[in-house]
């Protein structure tokens, strides 16, 4: 059994933790709860954090797991119930808390596993224009894998209605040479063909951008690298869609934070709560949204 390791870690201006575990390490920042980076023994990365990244207050680093609540997208194309709680006229992208520091609430080892827990209370940090009384933790647990449960309070006495997502940047060789088991059957939305909804035939492959709402989803989803030898699986509970995602040329051009040509090197899986799936919850109901991520080698 490896020895594990905690290491604070200031990067410009984010606090981060650097964790080692059973021979993974892991990278996560105080702000927005946010994983940064992830890898396994001597594997390329699993999750992809850009050569280009800012590490600025109230930005998301453009990599890693961004927490993307209490919406998700743009805030406009959400139903109209999660709309509702938002009051001011400009709304951002993807929620509210990617930018603002969570609590840490503690750090602990546990059989060679490291349990990292955050914090986001709407009631200690009142979020502007959104007037809810709610509360987040998101557990971050690092052993042999690595597992993420994301999990809401609704603490008023009215109905909450929100979407979200762990929006994950995915390392890949080559995007153009990988392809998503799992989708097959599903139906999805087109954001790039006026939202239409398709059906997937195939398992998908990449040959152009790609920005999919996928729904009805099955529990595992398995991104297949042949180039790097490994198929990476995503096991997730309480979560019936998930967002395809990779800019290709010309959308990477306009990015922040992301060189011209990364594009090929990753691929987003968000891992979500969206449309037909978004979280309705009761006084003091809670919802968990948990995704567990490992690789296994495959046949060359």
């Amino acid at each position: 059994m490896s020895k594990t390791q905690v290491e604070r870690v200031e990067l410009d201006q984010l606090t981060c933790w650097r964790i080692r575990a059973q021979r993974s390490e892991l990278l996560v920042a105080q702000q927005g709860a946010q994983i940064l980076s992830y890898q396994q023994d001597d594997q390329p990365p699993l999750i992809w954090l850009s050569p280009d990244a800012a590490y600025r207050h109230g930005q998301s680093v453009r990599g890693g797991v961004p927490v993307c609540w209490p919406w998700f997208g743009d805030l406009r194309r959400n139903p109209e119930a999660v709309q509702a709680h938002y009051q001011h006229d400009e709304a951002p992208a993807h929620g509210l808390v990617r930018g603002l520091d969570w609590q840490l609430l503690g750090i602990a080892d546990e059989d060679g596993a490291v349990n990292l827990r955050f914090a986001f209370d709407s009631r200690e940090q009142p979020l502007p224009g959104w007037p809810r009384d709610a509360a987040v933790h998101f557990d971050i647990r690092l052993g042999d894998d690595l597992q993420l449960r994301l999990e809401t309070q609704n603490r008023s006495d009215h109905p909450l209605t929100l979407s979200q997502a762990l929006h994950t940047y995915f390392a890949v060789s080559d995007v153009r040479q990988v392809h998503v088991e799992g989708l097959q059957g599903c139906r999805y939305i087109d954001t790039l063909q006026d939202w239409q909804e398709l059906r997937q035939e195939a398992a998908p492959g990449f040959a152009g951008e790609t920005d999919r709402i996928y729904l009805d989803t099955p529990a595992r989803l398995s991104i297949v690298d042949p180039a790097w030898g490994r198929r990476i699986h995503l096991d997730s509970t309480g979560s019936r869609s998930a967002v395809l995602w990779n800019p290709w040329v010309d959308k990477a051009r306009r990015l922040s934070q992301f060189p011209d040509e990364a594009w090929q090197n990753m691929l987003c899986i968000e891992t979500a709560n969206l449309l037909e799936d978004v979280v309705q919850l009761e006084s003091d109901e809670r919802h968990r949204l948990q995704l567990r991520l490992s690789s296994e080698a495959t046949a060359p």
